[in-house]
């Protein structure tokens, strides 16, 4: 997976995206129907993109849970940046007043599958905290300007950040 990038090493077009996806009309259409697309996008396209990763830059993984009510596989298009062990994933739900359901399926069994850059493992999900969970979040920051709002119009919900390491 290459390195998440900042806005200035982007296009102009993705930098208008990027913009307008974090105010809050940007927000809630992206969260009402952006990762129904990208599972298509990935489909239709052999994994090769989705359109989360298109217009943004932002590197996705479609991680694969087992639902913690249902026993059934999830799968969900995440943002995921690089870590020594695999990748680290953000519960921000948008900054939504709930954790997103992959985030309860992780807690009650941390382990899954991963999809990134044509590349498919195994993982053990680790919840991250203290200055990890910080050194994570300050990375998804820089490569995301939405994150710092999703953290404050979460609050007082406590976003959930994990580190996906191969198994």
């Amino acid at each position: 997976m290459d390195e998440h990038t900042t806005d200035d090493d982007l296009p102009l077009p993705q930098r208008a995206i990027r913009q307008v996806a974090i105010t809050p009309v940007g927000m809630w259409a992206t969260s009402r129907w952006l990762y129904r697309i990208d599972k298509v996008v990935h489909r239709r396209t052999d994994g090769r993109h989705t359109l989360t990763s298109f217009m943004t830059g932002m590197p996705i993984a479609m991680v694969t849970t087992t639902g913690a009510r249902s026993g059934q596989r999830r799968v969900s298009p995440l943002i995921a940046l690089p870590t020594d062990d695999g990748v680290a994933v953000v519960g921000s739900n948008y900054g939504g007043d709930h954790h997103p359901g992959w985030v309860h399926n992780l807690w009650a069994d941390p382990h899954g599958s991963l999809t990134v850059d044509d590349e498919t493992w195994n993982f053990e999900a680790v919840e991250v905290e203290d200055d990890r969970r910080a050194e994570i979040w300050d990375a998804f920051a820089r490569a995301w300007p939405g994150y710092a709002r999703y953290e404050e119009r979460a609050a007082p919900r406590r976003i959930a950040v994990f580190d996906l390491q191969r198994r």
